[in-house]
């Protein structure tokens, strides 16, 4: 008696690669960043900005909330941002 192994004959797409996933996700998150500079938002060097598959994250401390509202409409306008997660806050005064 002899046995064969069968192989799934379905094909998937593949995935996007990890590496050009992450590659994109970097292009977008210095885009982001580049436009925050260019709209002088104060406190760029304290906003950490984080994409993954379009979703941005803004992550930090600014001075006040008005440049937390203008932080997530510059990042919303960046074309390739679907979505942004403002996660600013105001920084405590010493």
């Amino acid at each position: 008696m002899s046995a064969y192994a069968q192989t799934d004959t379905t094909s998937t797409p593949a995935p996007q690669s990890t590496k050009s996933s992450r590659a994109a996700d970097r292009a977008l998150s210095k885009k982001v960043r580049t436009a925050l500079i260019a709209a002088k938002i104060v406190d760029t060097p304290t906003i950490s900005v984080r994409a993954k598959n379009g979703s941005v994250t803004l992550a930090g401390s600014v001075r006040e909330q008005s440049e937390i509202e203008r932080a997530g409409e510059v990042a919303r306008a960046v074309s390739g941002v679907n979505s942004v997660d403002n996660a600013l806050t105001v920084r405590q005064q010493q």
